[in-house]
């Protein structure tokens, strides 16, 4: 008798490994909550009160942790062709320091990929968000075949608006947040594979099967 099939048989983007140098990027799954609750328990901002801090993290921690996991969960049952985003964990020497997602609507027509990511604060400053930014490109455009790469950062966070820069986003124009919270303006910025600056290390992709390429509607 064949064995029970893993949970990445069941649920392809829960077999998607992205290496890049010291980080590892996989989608998580549930055996990896307990450590992303614990991790957005940790402080993410230099500035705890800025206008800019993300509305789902200023609540109290375990208001903050019980949403974040009915997140997880939606984005896992919402994910099709028309509509999906991947949820990237970022590890590095085995331990999970943050989150980088890649988001895409009709993604076959439009071949658009938007995204969004953080890291715990003791984090900062090691070019890790920097490298995640360009390891998702990478597996966007190369191995997606993304066209382009979109992405908006509340104007005052220059952190954010560093890494963008890093590699190699250029502004497109400003937008007022649909976030809850006070309206925001924010930056638009896009990136297209001719204009990405591309990591100084390799990036391997493994676990994308033709399976999880027909649910992001890059077959």
């Amino acid at each position: 008798m064949d064995p029970t099939p893993g949970l990445s048989a069941l649920f392809p983007p829960h077999g998607l490994v992205i290496r890049a140098g010291a980080l590892t990027l996989r989608v998580l799954t549930d055996a990896d909550l307990p450590e992303y609750a614990e991790l957005i328990r940790r402080p993410i901002f230099d500035e705890a009160e800025a206008e800019y801090v993300f509305p789902w993290y200023a609540v109290h921690p375990e208001q903050r942790v019980r949403e974040a996991l009915r997140f997880q969960w939606r984005l896992r049952a919402d994910l099709s062709p028309e509509q999906w985003t991947l949820p990237f964990g970022i590890w590095a020497d085995g331990r999970l320091i943050g989150c980088q997602d890649a988001t895409a609507t009709r993604f076959a027509q439009r071949k658009v990929i938007d995204s969004g990511s953080w890291l715990t604060r003791d984090q900062h400053g090691r070019g890790y968000g920097t490298l995640m930014r360009q390891a998702m490109l990478v597996f966007a455009f190369d191995h997606l075949g993304a066209t382009r790469a979109e992405s908006a950062a509340a104007v005052g966070n220059a952190s954010s608006f560093g890494v963008s820069r890093a590699c190699g986003y250029v502004d497109n124009g400003t937008q007022i947040s649909s976030l809850t919270g006070p309206p925001l303006l924010e930056q638009r910025f896009l990136v297209t594979p001719d204009s990405m600056r591309r990591p100084s290390v390799p990036v391997e992709v493994e676990g994308l099967s033709a399976e999880l390429r027909e649910m992001l509607g890059a077959a």
